[in-house]
């Protein structure tokens, strides 16, 4: 089948989805269309967001409404308050012919005053998410009694987000007679027991295969240190331009501090999680719709049901745990046919998240080298170039001032004009990269556990103890540790204030009498230098490259020299 006509749609809702920009339908849609208009059969349909889910059930829902009957005839739960929304105003449009259609969406955050009022008045349609819902049904003002119409939308996405039980307490409370319909982006056990408790030998639809990530969808992976996650991001947020994506951390704290910083350095970019309030999240959301915000940084549980079409990039500051996040995370884009990347920005133990990963999606993952600075500013100029080429030019507005503009200018070539806007505008950033390093990339290790392409003669035991400080990187021994009440940012602290100049510190390891640090290897000795001669309390201050002997041994004759061999004196700063 072809055209919507062909699947039984009705004229008036034909007139309104081609006003829309709909002219084929989507292949979920030629599968469950002519399903749902024949009859009331249970229909379980697998396929990502951004497939054309909504209008596959949208559209035969509206078309069975009788419109003489003011009742609630068909729920629809989904997740979120912007799921929420989105479908009622989706099912809206599809029904702009059809004016005496009532549709009432019914979410948590709003007036439940105001949403009771209008079930009395009467509604054909409640889209809903389940927690106010039950809140609508405990306080009786809602009658189940005409649905003949159930669909679960994101199902997998509602049982993640624990509304089980309210999602039993609603299909408990509806006709046994009514047809279920389960939309879902992946098939985990807890929805085949729904499946098992709630339908009539359902009917299964898959788009695609189970579990498989979106077709329009490439899937990236950065390797690098934990500790240069941040920077990578930047550079890959640089390296396209016109980047409109979503940043995904796994704490609402992470979440915080990577939009904080993206702001102080420039970058158009905003936080989304579950402690804003309901007005916060509607603000960045509007922001982010209208484009005026870049990057989303978010949580899992506050994007969930997040329905934007246009987001270029998923970026993964951190893979989840559950795989089954990932595909939901990389749907957010490439949808409505347009093509996306989902990156992921990931440091050696996470490599083996990458494999699971791509055995459940059924995709490869493409490794790429983060950019350096000089192809970074180049990109970003090209772009910028491209602008100024596609400028739209508004002559009769700009005639008026070109005389002035001239005069001001005319001392100047074309050439030197040209140098000096594309000075204007990258200044800034080529000076950034000219200062930067470059980020360096962690050497992978083979399945035998060494390095690959590396011959050590160590053992592998010292790698994984710790003992070997990451390339380029030396390790340093100081006496203090956790009884002194040090922790890592104590520490760094401490290296900061009393040596000149900024020191990057890279993995630290706290004992209880003692710990280690890294820092380049070009920085050591004067490291080592600052802190020469200093006392804590009564205690000589001992910083000192770790070198190969055995740490444990070593540590202990360090211990008993400086506690029982050294002078006692007053903490005093040796000068340097």
């Amino acid at each position: 089948m072809n055209t919507f006509e062909e699947l039984g749609v009705i004229p008036e809702i034909r007139q309104a989805i081609t006003e829309l920009g709909f002219e084929n339908p989507m292949p979920v849609q030629t599968e469950v269309i002519p399903q749902l208009l024949s009859n009331r059969r249970d229909i379980i349909a697998l396929a990502q967001t951004g497939t054309g889910k909504t209008a596959a059930f949208g559209i035969p829902v509206i078309q069975k409404t009788d419109l003489t009957l003011l009742s609630p005839q068909t729920v629809i739960l989904c997740p979120t308050r912007e799921l929420c929304l989105q479908i009622a105003g989706d099912l809206t449009d599809f029904s702009a012919f059809m004016q005496d259609l009532k549709i009432l969406p019914v979410y948590g955050g709003s007036s439940i005053e105001s949403q009771i009022r209008t079930l009395k008045r009467g509604v054909h349609i409640i889209v809903a998410t389940p927690g106010r819902l039950i809140d609508l049904i405990n306080r009786r003002t809602v009658s189940f009694g005409h649905v003949h119409t159930v669909v679960l939308d994101e199902a997998d996405e509602m049982l993640n987000m624990g509304f089980s039980e309210s999602i039993d307490e609603i299909l408990s409370s509806v006709p046994d007679s009514r047809s279920m319909l389960l939309f879902s982006a992946t098939m985990p056990k807890e929805i085949e027991k729904i499946t098992r408790k709630y339908m009539n030998d359902p009917m299964e639809v898959t788009i695609g295969r189970k579990n498989e990530g979106a077709q329009n969808v490439r899937h990236l992976y950065y390797m690098v240190h934990a500790r240069d996650k941040y920077l990578a991001l930047k550079r890959i947020v640089d390296y396209y331009p016109n980047i409109y994506g979503i940043v995904f951390c796994r704490t609402r704290k992470e979440t915080q501090e990577i939009a904080d910083k993206l702001l102080q350095d420039g970058y158009d970019a905003d936080s989304l999680h579950g402690d804003l309030s309901q007005v916060q999240r509607d603000y960045v959301m509007s922001k982010y719709r209208n484009h005026n915000l870049q990057l989303l940084i978010a949580t899992d549980v506050a994007a969930r049901g997040l329905d934007v079409d246009d987001v270029t990039h998923i970026i993964n500051f951190g893979l989840p745990d559950d795989s089954e996040v990932y595909t939901h995370r990389s749907g957010r884009t490439g949808r409505a046919g347009k093509t996306g990347t989902s990156i992921a920005i990931i440091h050696v133990k996470e490599k083996g998240k990458i494999a699971q990963i791509e055995k459940m999606i059924h995709k490869t993952f493409e490794k790429r080298t983060v950019p350096k600075g000089d192809l970074i500013c180049e990109k970003q100029l090209f772009n910028f170039v491209d602008k100024v080429e596609k400028v739209k030019v508004d002559e009769e507005e700009i005639n008026r001032l070109l005389p002035s503009i001239f005069r001001k200018l005319e001392w100047l070539g074309k050439e030197d004009i040209i140098k000096r806007v594309v000075s204007l505008e990258f200044n800034r950033l080529i000076e950034y990269y000219r200062q930067a390093e470059e980020i360096v990339e962690p050497e992978e290790k083979s399945s035998k556990g060494r390095k690959e392409g590396v011959r050590s003669e160590r053992p592998d035991r010292n790698r994984k103890n710790g003992t070997l400080p990451e390339k380029g990187y030396a390790r340093l021994f100081i006496n203090v540790g956790k009884t002194d009440r040090v922790n890592p940012a104590t520490l760094m602290g401490f290296v900061n204030e009393h040596v000149k100049g900024k020191v990057p510190v890279g993995r630290i390891d706290l004992m209880k009498n003692f710990s280690f640090f890294e820092v380049p290897e070009e920085f050591v000795p004067k490291v080592t230098k600052a802190f020469r001669g200093m006392y804590v309390d009564d205690r000589k201050l001992v910083v000192e490259v770790s070198r190969e002997e055995n740490e444990s041994q070593r540590e202990k004759k360090h211990f008993f020299e400086t506690f029982e061999g050294t002078k006692k004196k007053k903490y005093k700063k040796k000068k340097y």
